[in-house]
């Protein structure tokens, strides 16, 4: 049973358009439009709200008072999950991979202004993350709340129902949208986008998150659509990576320039510095070609920014003396 979504944000996100940015990127000046989704509203903004209107709305129908999640330590969708609790009345455990003391700054301050409680699973895989977080809700049940357990990233076909919803508004905003591009992440926001759009019709950039993103994305989308959905067929480019989820790239460091020079816009470091610079290769090569309506979605992670400390020092470099 799908309970209904609980109002978190504000929607429709405007779309904009990106002239100069385009011409820098090799596109036509009407070429390029941005999908505003870090202006969702709620704590920071960002696409984790659209998918927590779904995973909290049926939280809340089965009674929790406290929900729990997991995340890295930089985590956006963590950040948003304990926004929406303090929304709801509800207390928040964020299980988040590595250690205590080793960052107060970015998403982890925003955490703890909403009044989350932080468990430190330590360097563990995504199976020892999990774990730690139902060892978490066991502990919790223990002491007499009625946990929750919100999916990593909020992905799963329930959270991607959001961006089916996002796909729609880009559908009516953008009549002659070519190619969405989209970070990927744990695949649910590619998910719903490709649910709504087409799988020829987005283009996701793999930021490092999972070791098959594609195969997350058709198992999400598949029971959205009547439309069989496979992962060989979907668009999506793993060459914007790098080092790491965590690591800095030379391309997502131009990325960020680029975007914040042209159009005052600020990406962040994991996953919409890494979509930009995945939108410039993919321009380069000739997968998106200019004449045709490109629609970047921009999912946020603002606060991330200031949690990156490789970010916030090529930032700080690029400003010249007078």
């Amino acid at each position: 049973m799908t309970h209904p979504p609980v109002p978190l944000g504000t929607f429709p996100t405007p779309v904009e358009p990106a002239p100069r940015l385009a011409a820098t990127l090799g596109l036509g000046p009407e070429d390029l439009w941005v999908k505003r989704d870090d202006l969702t509203g709620l704590g920071g903004g960002g696409n984790k709200v659209r998918k927590l209107e779904w995973t909290v709305g049926a939280a809340l129908a089965e009674g929790a008072d406290t929900l729990v999640t997991t995340g890295a330590a930089q985590s956006n969708h963590a950040r948003l999950t304990a926004a929406a609790g303090a929304r709801l009345g509800l207390d928040v455990v964020l299980v988040l991979r590595g250690g205590a003391g080793a960052s107060r700054s970015g998403n982890l301050a925003l955490d703890g202004l909403f009044g989350a409680r932080l468990a430190w699973a330590g360097e563990v895989d995504q199976a020892g993350l999990d774990a730690a977080a139902a060892e978490v809700c066991d502990r919790l049940r223990a002491d007499g709340a009625r946990p929750a357990l919100i999916p990593f990233g909020g992905s799963g076909t329930l959270g991607a129902r959001g961006y089916v919803r996002c796909g729609e508004e880009v559908r009516a905003q953008v009549p002659d949208v070519r190619t969405a591009v989209v970070a990927l992440g744990s695949g649910g926001t590619m998910a719903g986008l490709v649910a709504a759009l087409g799988t020829g019709s987005v283009l996701g950039v793999d930021v490092g998150a999972l070791a098959d993103p594609a195969a997350a994305v058709a198992e999400f989308a598949a029971p959205l659509t009547a439309q069989e959905v496979t992962a060989r067929e979907l668009r999506v480019r793993r060459d914007q990576v790098g080092a790491g989820y965590a690591a800095l790239t030379g391309p997502v460091t131009e990325a960020l320039r680029l975007a914040a020079r042209t159009e005052g816009i600020v990406l962040d470091p994991t996953y919409t510095g890494r979509a930009l610079a995945g939108l410039r290769a993919a321009v380069r090569d000739g997968s998106v070609r200019p004449g045709e309506k490109t629609v970047f979605v921009h999912t946020g992670g603002l606060p991330g920014l200031f949690g990156h400390a490789q970010a916030v020092a090529a930032a700080e470099e690029g400003a010249g003396a007078y």
